[in-house]
């Protein structure tokens, strides 16, 4: 690094740190904004184009929300998730009776390989599992206050953040932050996956679904800060558990960003109306970005550590490996 780079770094550290001394909130770290590369030309085809973007500063909740927070969150406003009501027959016809019931999406390992094309050999909507109870009525999370919070659908993140006063990150804002300065990288740490093989995130280590070799240390969630912070300060913002953001989600990014003049500054994505692709059923109902990955995204599966990466959720699903984090604008 050159002096005067050096200069600049140190320079932007501390004011970094000037920054996260003025939060609004405790535990919070201050985003400095600028200008990125967004997405990924080399990964899965919903990542590109590649395109410049403009992000102004923003505070970042450091960790995850916790169990323990959520708790306290339940605790002062009697919130009930959407996991905890049972699904109403007018809102999905042609259910069949005995699935409508309270419950939530549970990751359930296959004691051999499995046919990776068809989700219901892992996934199974599990009766009775809510963020109290991540794997089914008779798991609890004693033990769990410091893992992120699971099974929230995007209407309970964004009750919760709005309890706390905050709100949920643009999927531009989400992935500014994950990158932690390395703009380009294909990881929030360099761009190698396993540098010095050592685990820089919880993710999932041998054939997915059914054989985990739990390198890292997790077989499931791990405690918020278990893993090394990004260049801004901010722990897991790869795997552990996917998090929400608020823009609806598009299969690709609007390729007309490339060809502009013009950089967009805080892009806030499409309008829900606007991300239906008739072309793509699965996706017909509109759905939020989730970005960052999860412990269960492997190799052979799921490349999705990575900050260019992106998902589309249903914003009436929640699932035992999907969370979210909040932030606050400056006024």
């Amino acid at each position: 690094m050159s002096t005067d780079a050096g200069v600049a770094a140190a320079v932007q550290a501390a004011e970094r740190e000037r920054r996260s001394l003025e939060a609004p909130f405790p535990d919070m770290v201050w985003v400095p904004g600028g200008t990125f590369r967004m997405g990924s030309d080399k990964h899965y085809p919903e990542e590109a184009p590649v395109h410049k973007v403009t992000v102004d500063g923003f505070w970042m909740d450091r960790h995850p929300v916790t169990n323990d927070r959520f708790a306290q969150f339940v605790e002062a406003t009697s919130h009930r998730t959407f996991a905890e009501f049972p699904p109403d027959p007018a809102q999905y016809p042609g259910a069949l009776p005995e699935m409508l019931f309270a419950g939530s999406l549970v990751f359930v390992m296959p004691s051999g390989p499995v046919d990776r094309r068809d989700l219901s050999n892992w996934w199974q909507f599990a009766r009775g599992a809510d963020w109290r109870h991540p794997y089914g009525p008779e798991t609890s999370i004693e033990g769990l206050a410091h893992h992120p919070v699971v099974h929230v659908t995007f209407g309970d993140a964004d009750a919760f953040a709005r309890w706390e006063g905050k709100t949920l990150p643009t999927e531009a804002e989400w992935e500014f932050a994950a990158r932690g300065g390395l703009d380009g990288a294909a990881y929030a740490w360099g761009d190698e996956f396993l540098p010095g093989d050592r685990h820089q995130a919880n993710t999932w280590q041998g054939e997915f679904p059914w054989q985990h070799h739990c390198k890292d240390g997790y077989e499931r969630t791990s405690p918020v800060g278990a893993f090394a912070a990004n260049g801004y300060g901010l722990y897991d913002m790869i795997g552990n558990v996917w998090e929400w953001t608020t823009d609806w989600y598009q299969p690709k990014h609007p390729a007309d960003v490339v060809k502009t003049c013009c950089i967009p500054r805080n892009p806030r994505g499409p309008q829900a109306e606007n991300s239906y692709d008739p072309n793509q059923p699965a996706i017909a109902i509109p759905r939020k970005v989730l970005k960052g990955g999860s412990h269960l995204c492997a190799p052979n599966y799921c490349r999705r550590y990575r900050p260019a990466a992106r998902f589309p959720e249903p914003i009436d699903t929640s699932a035992c490996h999907v969370g979210f984090r909040c932030i606050v604008r400056p006024a």
